[in-house]
């Protein structure tokens, strides 16, 4: 019997998920179909229970339903519950059990630049969904310091103070993480500020950016942030968002299928529907 994979969003027809996982489950000859699901808010419940009715092997969780899924849910991974948010729903026997791969798929896209953050100082600029998944990721691999500056500074605090790792970190204002910027090994942007059709906009100044950091955006639209211009341009190491989508969906194909998938295609097909390649 053929299986069934989903993803659930509102809306859901910008998803290149669909694409990129029906294309390498073709690539390892699995019976499946990946589909997407426009399911709204008030329909959330409602879709679980017929998903899991008709046992769909698994499927994810986009905006805004990442949050609001996991009382619907049997079991929830330890990391995903502190976070607060599921991207990854596996059918184990029968119960619906929720992970997040998107800290994990951020930290595996920086391999080929970082072993080991032990010894690394690392900023996060945002204190959103997708900080908390990152922050909360990264603070297990012990780095030297994890601070967050966001314009809202208490929520960088909060963000801190909710963390269940231990950390070194600090919250900061964008002006203060502006002025010790030169301090930091990995600098991290996790905010909308960037993304098309505002490609101009820049969350903080990089004139105190070292050449030695990696600077990453997780927006990858367009392919090269302002932010990610100006660093190059500073000299530095730069990384967009492409890699921490594919990799979070390289991990949730593994948790469904236990095959760590090929991904250089799948990062191929991504930059192929995005229509160009850039680093």
């Amino acid at each position: 019997m053929k299986k069934l994979f989903a993803v659930l969003g509102d809306p859901i027809g910008h998803s290149m998920s669909p694409v990129m996982l029906n294309d390498i489950l073709s690539f390892y000859v699995i019976d499946a179909h990946y589909h997407p699901f426009h399911v709204s808010r008030g329909d959330l419940e409602t879709a679980v229970k017929g998903l899991k009715a008709i046992g769909i092997s698994g499927f994810n969780i986009t905006i805004p339903h990442k949050s609001a899924i996991i009382p619907f849910l049997d079991e929830i991974d330890e990391l995903a519950l502190s976070i607060g948010a599921v991207n990854t729903v596996v059918n184990e026997n029968g119960k619906f059990v929720g992970y997040n791969t998107d800290g994990y798929g951020f930290i595996k896209g920086l391999e080929p630049y970082i072993s080991s953050f032990t010894d690394k100082k690392v900023l996060v600029l945002g204190a959103g969904g997708a900080a908390r998944a990152i922050y909360f990721t990264m603070a297990k691999m012990n780095p030297q310091t994890i601070d967050i500056a966001n314009r809202t500074v208490i929520k960088a605090q909060e963000l801190i103070e909710s963390c269940p790792y231990e950390t070194n970190s600090k919250a900061l204002t964008l002006e203060e993480a502006e002025i010790h910027l030169h301090e930091y090994d990995v600098v991290i942007q996790t905010t909308m500020i960037g993304m098309y059709p505002n490609i101009s906009e820049m969350p903080i100044s990089l004139r105190n950016l070292s050449s030695q950091s990696l600077v990453c955006d997780i927006i990858y639209n367009p392919l090269e942030t302002q932010l990610l211009i100006e660093a190059r341009k500073k000299g530095a190491t730069v990384q967009n968002g492409v890699e921490m989508f594919v990799y979070q969906g390289a991990l949730a194909f593994e948790k469904w299928t236990g095959i760590f998938p090929d991904v250089k295609r799948m990062r191929e097909n991504v930059l192929q529907q995005l229509g160009g390649v850039k680093c």
